[in-house]
């Protein structure tokens, strides 16, 4: 994956997440290139780790805050992400 995919993909990813889940911290990482030769990585999908915390996970299980997270980003899911490590918590 180029730079220019990744840049793409990283702002997609947080525009989605924030327009859904309104977050008081996000950070979203492309980790692809930790994973170059992996079977999932032939597809030209991206390895993400995204770190958020919203006031909408209050009460929530970790499962369902995950659940959330992978609704928002929708089609991405099939079309860019492969693979995502996903941290979601309720602001301090």
């Amino acid at each position: 994956m180029n730079n220019q995919t990744s840049h793409m993909r990283i702002a997609e990813i947080t525009m989605r997440l924030e327009s859904s889940l309104n977050p008081t911290t996000l950070e979203v990482t492309d980790e692809s290139h930790l994973h170059a030769g992996h079977a999932g990585a032939k597809t030209g999908k991206g390895h993400f780790a995204v770190v958020i915390s919203s006031e909408k996970f209050n009460g929530l299980l970790p499962l369902k805050r995950h659940r959330m997270v992978y609704q928002a980003l929708g089609d991405l899911m099939d079309t860019d992400i492969h693979a995502i490590s996903i941290q979601a918590s309720v602001p301090d």
